[in-house]
């Protein structure tokens, strides 16, 4: 496939697909209940492939694999550790034999769930090594992008973009950060607010940066007009469908597909690169951004 950065510099516009989790946990409840959500990729990699052609068919360019907690810091919570190579092969693996080059496999690379001193017990390069090892797995089982994602610590996001270079510099490396709206404008729950994360991202190596999670998609405009005083990288915005709700015990997410897919045009006015999904959204979003989208 043409290299996405180029087909970005030609100013297309890329989707992504969307939520991981959800779609998951409907497949799949009991099977990953107390466990982590990477432990699917030991034996069911057959739902892996489904969801991955559930968003193939709904015209995302971009398919992630469910390896957003598959760093050795993040598995030892569950005692999978030393499986960390296995459990990020295997989820590449399955994404990888359902897009058939129609589509970039993108690796999720989140937070460790540890923090770095000394806010936390983790030296920096105790960090470094955690997604050095992860990604190290990712890169050799055939990634096309590597995307650090929902990062709060710019120290940590930092790492894992500098991690992922080491293993292989000319991957494409997204990294996103979650904001939340303050009376100050938007900052991550470490108080880093958009323009520290516009230089840094891009200083420690990222090429594509943006935002992911913590915000409906009127916010994530915002958030987008924000980074553009700042950047001139590529951006990506992947919006939450709005912020749950809980009603009669089961999590709702507000944000229509036909009302994502509206506000998606100011996305692109925005200068938006890829838009796609976090929390709530399904297959039929991203289906209707694409659609509102590639209009345009």
């Amino acid at each position: 496939m043409e290299s996405i950065l180029n087909r970005i510099k030609q100013g297309e516009i890329l989707i992504g697909d969307g939520a991981m989790g959800s779609l998951l946990m409907a497949r799949a409840k009991d099977l990953i209940k107390g466990k982590s959500p990477e432990f699917i990729n030991l034996s069911r990699t057959d739902i892996l492939e489904e969801i991955a052609r559930l968003y193939l068919e709904a015209g995302a360019d971009i398919i992630q694999t469910n390896t957003f907690g598959g760093s050795p810091l993040k598995l030892s919570a569950y005692n999978l550790q030393d499986q960390t190579e296995e459990i990020n092969r295997a989820a590449v693996q399955a994404v990888r034999k359902v897009v058939d080059g129609k589509a970039y496999v993108s690796a999720s690379c989140g937070p460790s769930g540890k923090m770095l001193k000394p806010y936390g017990p983790v030296e920096p390069e105790e960090m470094y090594q955690n997604f050095l090892r992860q990604l190290k797995a990712i890169i050799e089982a055939g990634v096309d992008i590597i995307c650090v994602e929902t990062m709060t610590d710019i120290n940590e996001a930092t790492l894992a973009i500098k991690a992922a270079k080491a293993v292989s510099p000319g991957i494409p490396v997204i990294a996103t950060m979650t904001f939340d709206k303050t009376p100050r404008g938007f900052y991550t729950m470490m108080g880093v607010n958009v323009e520290k994360a516009a230089h840094e991202l891009e200083a420690a190596g990222a090429d594509i940066i943006g935002s992911n999670c913590g915000n409906g998609i009127e916010n994530m405009i915002l958030v987008a007009k924000e980074y553009k005083k700042f950047t001139s990288l590529p951006l990506i915005i992947q919006a939450n469908a709005g912020l749950p709700v809980v009603k009669d015990d089961v999590v709702i997410y507000p944000e229509t597909p036909e009302f994502m897919a509206e506000k998606s045009k100011e996305l692109v006015a925005a200068g938006v690169s890829i838009i796609g999904g976090c929390c709530g959204t399904t297959p039929e979003h991203i289906r209707a951004i694409g659609q509102a989208v590639r209009s345009r």
